[in-house]
């Protein structure tokens, strides 16, 4: 049975609204949890359901939308309750009139991830650790960036991999490129900015007032270019978006090459998640990238 009643009433508990589920929809779309819609009369929310175990995963995406929330830069579903039983964890958020055939304001979202990219902190990471799709993602606090990276991003992913069974050629460069990841960041500043931490195009949209919307975030403090980077990763976005936000906040002439090396970091997690197709990818850039150092 699917977990409605607790539902109802936690939003009761959170909005002071009395809330019972009449219809439930389930939404496509989503790879990791089921989605709904339900309703009570003139009342929507979007609900986010999985195992019970994915209760912690659920509280920091929650922050993680609280967090873009309270930049006053983008536009987020806002959570409204999280919650779990003995077989279900949940997540409620506002319903948002999301329609991915509409053509928003790219221009207008590049402008806006710009302002986000501003909000800055004192270190990299976060004050909590999270998850990139479901694969843990720390964010311990370090006021280095290259070595935040090194331990806590591509080092992290290696060690998954090599649990996973891959070894051989892929942990041998991924053992040199750790080693000499420095000359890639050499001559430029990096600086804490408020990141999603998985920016592909499965997780924007606009609202009925073509305003962008993001969702799906892995929030943490970090290099900005790591965000542009996976925009790139999975077909890019519109061409309007990337003008206006080089305009607004220009890269660094390093961003060329170091969005391989941040790009890495996805498809080492999509090799761990979703297995040995990403594997020659994944071989593919570390050899570009320790051609550059040779």
């Amino acid at each position: 049975m699917h977990p409605w009643h607790e539902i109802g009433l936690q939003i009761f508990a959170a909005t002071n609204n009395p809330f019972k589920v009449t219809t439930a929809d389930k939404i496509s779309g989503g790879c990791i949890n089921q989605a709904y819609r339900i309703v009570d009369g003139a009342q929507r929310y979007f609900v986010k359901l999985n195992t019970a175990d994915s209760f912690s995963m659920f509280e920091a995406e929650a922050a993680g939308l609280m967090e873009i929330h309270q930049s006053h830069t983008l536009r987020v579903p806002l959570p409204v309750c999280c919650g779990q039983n003995n077989r279900y964890a949940w997540l409620v958020l506002e319903y948002l009139d999301i329609n991915r055939s509409i053509c928003g304001n790219a221009a207008d979202f590049g402008i806006q991830l710009a302002a986000m990219h501003r909000v800055v902190s004192k270190q990299f990471g976060w004050i909590r650790n999270n998850t990139i799709g479901q694969t843990p993602q720390v964010n311990t606090l370090s006021a280095n960036w290259v070595n935040f990276w090194r331990t806590y991003r591509l080092g992290y992913q290696l060690d998954l991999a090599k649990a996973n069974g891959y070894r051989g050629k892929l942990q041998k460069m991924g053992e040199q490129l750790l080693l000499d990841l420095d000359p890639f960041f050499s001559g430029s500043v990096f600086t804490p900015s408020l990141l999603h931490g998985d920016l592909w195009s499965g997780n924007y949209s606009y609202d009925s007032s073509r305003n962008p919307v993001l969702f799906d975030p892995a929030v943490y403090y970090g290099d900005r270019e790591t965000d542009i980077a996976m925009t790139e990763l999975f077909g890019g976005f519109p061409a309007n978006f990337y003008s206006a936000y080089r305009h607004d906040y220009p890269l660094d002439s390093g961003y060329n090459l170091r969005k391989v090396l941040y790009n890495l970091y996805h498809i080492l997690n999509h090799l761990n998640l979703f297995g040995s197709d990403y594997q020659h990818q994944a071989e593919q850039m570390m050899n570009k990238l320790l051609a550059e150092i040779r």
